[in-house]
């Protein structure tokens, strides 16, 4: 394998030409499905071969399929698939079940997302949100108790690493305590060691898992003048040595407003602290040209994948090929038994 360690995304449904030069070029470890991407499953298809024929080789492809507000595919094309709030409520009432509920679910996103050659779900989150912290997490997590977040975020991969999909544990070492949203601003969180041990130790659960993504938060306990991303500290003494996790670690969007300096600095910044991958989504930008001369500047500060991150890599792309036997119609009557409301809108 001799890709760039980036995974970057596209302008709109189809690859432009100029996408897939840089794509041929370069050739991204993964690429990135975001709403703009994503119209309908024949299309996304599509899609998707054309990004493998570009680079040369049937590479990962990502999309950020959380369930509730965190859904880059949309009714009425795909099924809507419930917030994390809701499993986390089904657990409260009976653990064995809400494992089952939240198996399941990720179990059927992975039919959906397979189905059109994505096989890395940018989900679970394993954040703890904290009382009136931003709402950027809220619902989408299963709760606030560290041992009960981590079993259902345990319980999720599994139920995607058996339909062929790689999940990406975030945001490590934990977003629930932001008091504003890193899309627009770093956010500085100021409490101690004692109070971020809660956090860490959801991530402590799954530190098995294939992939995880960055947190771009500054942590005043540990580093109060970098965010996760771009923290050597951090990363080496937090997310690697205190919460073990030794997976392919990614950057969060490199293209949010909490990190400074230009693309290449940030880039320099993350590979220099630990990071494995670069993420660039571009979600700020509608331009084409925009979005190519963002996606370029990645690529070129993005090193080629080698070592232990090429390791890492090739790891994470085995755990999307683990898929079971799987009824998806038995799947679906039982999902709707363990979670009567499922396809409502409010979800």
């Amino acid at each position: 394998m001799t890709n760039k360690a980036c995974i970057l995304s596209i302008s709109g449904p189809d690859l432009l030409e100029s996408e897939a030069a840089l794509f041929a070029e370069y050739k991204p470890w993964g690429v990135i499905l975001m709403g703009r991407s994503c119209i309908s499953k024949d299309q996304i298809r599509k899609c998707v071969d054309d990004i493998w024929t570009a680079v040369g080789r049937e590479i990962l492809i990502f999309i950020d399929q959380e369930g509730g507000r965190v859904a880059r595919l949309k009714s009425p094309e795909w099924p809507i698939f419930p917030r994390g709030e809701v499993y986390g409520q089904l657990y409260d009432r009976d653990p064995e079940l809400g494992l089952e509920s939240i198996w399941l679910g990720h179990r059927l996103i992975a039919h959906e997302l397979a189905s059109m050659g994505i096989h890395a779900d940018c989900a679970p989150i394993c954040d703890l949100p904290q009382p009136g912290a931003h709402d950027v997490i809220g619902d989408r997590a299963y709760g606030t108790d560290p041992d009960k977040v981590g079993l259902l975020a345990r319980a999720a991969l599994r139920g995607l690493e058996d339909g062929n999909v790689a999940g990406v544990i975030k945001h490590i070492p934990g977003h629930g305590r932001s008091m504003a949203d890193s899309h627009l601003e770093l956010p500085r969180v100021t409490a101690g060691d004692n109070e971020l041990a809660s956090d860490f130790a959801a991530f402590v659960h799954v530190n098995d898992a294939a992939m995880a993504m960055t947190a771009h938060i500054s942590y005043d306990a540990f580093d109060a003048e970098r965010a996760a991303t771009v923290s050597p500290l951090m990363i080496q003494e937090v997310i690697r040595r205190r919460i073990g996790f030794d997976g392919l670690l990614m950057t969060d969007d490199l293209g949010m407003k909490a990190l400074g300096g230009t693309l290449t600095d940030r880039a320099d910044a993350s590979i220099a602290a630990g990071c494995d991958v670069l993420l660039h989504c571009s979600g700020f930008l509608k331009n084409a040209d925009d979005i190519l001369a963002e996606m370029t500047e990645v690529a070129e500060a993005a090193p080629v994948l080698d070592g232990k991150s090429l390791a890492r890599a090739e790891a994470a792309e085995r755990s999307a090929q683990r898929g079971q036997d799987f009824d998806v119609d038995a799947g679906w009557t039982r999902f709707r038994e363990l979670v009567p409301n499922v396809g409502a809108m409010h979800f």
